[in-house]
């Protein structure tokens, strides 16, 4: 199952909907701002992917958040709870399918990975 996480209304998420849709590949999708994320899902993306490439350092949501919650999601543990309160600051979207996680939409590069 493929399950494509991020909020409805983030252009980037619409594409990589829309070219999922275009490509006839069938998937989830889960709105983390409404629906949240697990600690165990954020859990296996940070060991999988590290904090660097999921928090979103370049975001409104980041910007505006306090030094302390800043200095916080800069460990594992710390970070979690972090995006947990505050899922707008995870990269988007997030891509989960079987043996495979991206962060972002790269039109050319998932073209390649579902061709193989």
């Amino acid at each position: 199952m493929i399950t494509l996480y991020g909020i409805p209304n983030c252009n980037t998420v619409k594409k990589a909907r829309q070219w999922l849709t275009d490509h006839h590949i069938d998937f989830a999708f889960h709105d983390f701002k409404k629906q949240g994320v697990t600690e165990a899902q954020l859990q296996a993306w940070i060991a999988e992917i590290g904090l660097d490439k999921l928090i979103n350092r370049q975001g409104t949501t980041w910007r505006g958040l306090s030094d302390e919650l800043k200095a916080q999601a800069a460990t594992a543990e710390g970070a979690i709870a972090v995006l947990q309160a505050q899922p707008s600051i995870i990269k988007r979207p997030v891509l989960e399918r079987p043996g495979k996680l991206s962060v972002g939409f790269n039109e050319a590069q998932w073209a390649e990975e579902f061709a193989a």
